[in-house]
């Protein structure tokens, strides 16, 4: 799959999602993106860029910590995703933009955000690498990039996430194998280090809530990333969802509920000495 291909089919996948991503009931984005606003620590002043911003889960959180003086530039490939990001974030800051943007290659000016985030972002793109770089050339100084990815998650949700796997593009991160440099804290850490990046750190928050039933999962897993694997089913996802039927009947308590999982793993670099 070339570059075009891969970011039309992301572009059209979070298109499709986006009114129901994150909201759903299911406490997940918006936790793992406070982690991230957290790692990096913003400050009041501080001029703050969130690419990717989906529906605005981190870039909420970054408009009140740079409040009321700073500023807030928040991005997403989605346009159907920035307009919800538009209106979360109305009001917040007076100093703000929210745009339809490729996180890929910003159309920004170099040196000119303090804070750079990208949350659950970073493994879509065609050359990872190469958007760090990009990324980091727009840290001023003293400047902090911070992303999240995937680590470990509960054994009761990979096991229904491996029903879809045969399924999912390429780029989704559950499909990374244990040569991807997002497999590993010291992978990630690379990435950051050979854009540019100095004083490369990681640290990791647990996130966990629980499904309250077989519906509660499936309306999650239809309103993320997993989504284009549903779709690509096609005559096999009746199938499919038998078996996540019955391996969610396995794993889950008496009461059908299901407790899971996932840790995030935040990997944040300074700008370069010069």
């Amino acid at each position: 799959m070339g570059a075009a291909e891969q970011t039309a089919g992301v572009r059209a996948l979070f298109d499709l999602v986006a009114d129901d991503y994150d909201n759903v009931g299911m406490p997940f984005f918006g936790p793992i993106g406070k982690g991230l606003v957290d790692a990096v620590a913003p400050r009041p002043g501080e001029r703050a860029l969130d690419l990717g911003c989906g529906r605005g889960a981190a870039s909420v959180l970054l408009a009140d910590a740079v409040a009321p003086s700073g500023s807030l530039t928040a991005t997403d490939l989605s346009p159907a995703m920035v307009a919800h990001a538009r209106a979360a974030l109305a009001g917040r800051l007076a100093n703000l933009t929210v745009a339809v943007g490729d996180a890929s290659d910003p159309a920004l000016a170099p040196g000119a955000f303090d804070v750079v985030v990208s949350s659950l972002v970073l493994f879509f793109l065609p050359d990872p690498g190469a958007a760090l770089a990009r990324w980091v050339r727009l840290l001023a100084p003293g400047g902090r990039l911070g992303v999240s990815t995937f680590a470990a998650e509960a054994p009761e949700w990979e096991a229904l996430d491996g029903l879809l796997r045969p399924s999912m593009p390429p780029a989704d991160p559950r499909m990374m194998g244990p040569t991807s440099p997002f497999a590993s804290d010291s992978g990630v850490a690379g990435l950051l280090e050979r854009a540019g990046a100095g004083g490369v750190r990681t640290t990791h928050r647990r996130v966990g809530f629980a499904f309250s039933g077989f519906d509660g999962w499936l309306r999650f897993s239809r309103s993320v990333g997993q989504r284009a694997a549903w779709d690509r089913l096609g005559a096999d996802a009746g199938g499919v969802l038998e078996r996540a039927r019955q391996v969610y009947a396995d794993v889950a308590d008496a009461e059908g509920r299901l407790p899971v999982w996932q840790d995030v793993r935040y990997t944040v670099g300074d700008a370069p000495v010069t």
